[in-house]
């Protein structure tokens, strides 16, 4: 159960609205960088968790800090929209905001919404949760959630440097804050577990014997020159101290693919079914049994 106090996690604040930036404001809402990426992923997370019941508290609390994140963005948009025109007419008089449909606003903010944020990223493309990763493994989650703030970060960073608001400048910097903070807290769950030493490989109860070792540790390297770079990735102990770093030149270990024929009812050409070519002046008929 979700309760709200109808109040912002953060002051949000706009001194001069402006729809182009509401508009790089979605990314941060509805992009594959944003906040409903990160809230939708830490609840599925949280609410599919099993184990130590520590680490579902901490998903699904930090999952509702984000749905407030979401709140302070779409208040963002919303203000920056405030004064935008509703017409062409309307926009080509006004010269506080002269250019700003043609000049690249988001037609959407006035067409669906009346001036409101969307669950779509800058291109008014709606967010798709297939970006939501949920495996059920924690090591896998908490690597997956850490990737997921460092590009949440880098948008907001980049964010920052696109305005020259200082309310839209103070938002973001606690926006950054947070990102750096979730970074870390899921780093730590990570060491909790034992560091990267002990997760790895995930999941590590497979037991790693299983594999065709041969190949545990090896770098291919696919270049027709057969050059293989030299790297901290060719050489030396893994990183899970339980093999070596080699390079080995990759070749084909299997013969060429060889298929069934197709069936006769499966809407094949009559030149698949019989293997002959229509412009075979042989007209041989090989044997495709």
């Amino acid at each position: 159960m979700f309760y709200t106090d109808g109040k912002l996690q953060y002051p949000v604040r706009v001194e001069t609205p402006n729809p182009l930036f509401a508009r790089a404001l979605q990314q941060a809402v509805g992009g594959v960088e944003g906040e409903i990426r990160v809230m939708l992923q830490y609840l599925f997370q949280g609410w599919g968790s099993r184990g130590p019941k520590k680490y579902r508290d901490m998903l699904i609390n930090t999952g509702t800090e984000e749905i407030g994140h979401i709140e302070m963005l779409s208040t963002a948009i919303a203000l920056n929209l405030e004064g935008a025109p509703l017409s062409l007419q309307e926009e080509m008089a006004q010269d506080g905001i002269a250019g700003a449909v043609l000049g690249g606003m988001n037609l959407r903010h006035i067409l669906s919404t009346g001036l409101g944020a969307t669950a779509d990223d800058c291109n008014g493309v709606p967010f798709n949760a297939s970006h939501v990763y949920a495996s059920g493994n924690l090591a896998a989650d908490m690597l997956a959630n850490v990737t997921a703030e460092a590009t949440g970060r880098a948008l907001a960073v980049r964010l920052h440097g696109m305005t020259d608001d200082p309310g839209m400048k103070d938002m973001l910097s606690f926006l950054i804050a947070r990102d750096t903070m979730h970074q870390q807290q899921w780093l730590a769950v990570i060491e909790e577990l034992g560091g990267m030493e002990k997760v790895l490989p995930i999941p590590n109860s497979f037991p790693q014997e299983m594999e065709a070792t041969r190949f545990s540790y090896a770098y291919f390297g696919h270049r027709t020159d057969q050059q293989i770079p030299a790297g901290r990735w060719t050489e030396g102990a893994s990183l899970d101290g339980k093999g070596q770093f080699q390079p080995m030149l990759s070749e084909p270990l299997g013969g060429e693919p060889m298929l069934a024929p197709p069936r006769p009812d499966g809407g094949a050409q009559q030149e698949q079914l019989t293997g002959t070519p229509a412009n075979d002046p042989t007209g041989s008929t090989p044997n495709v049994a």
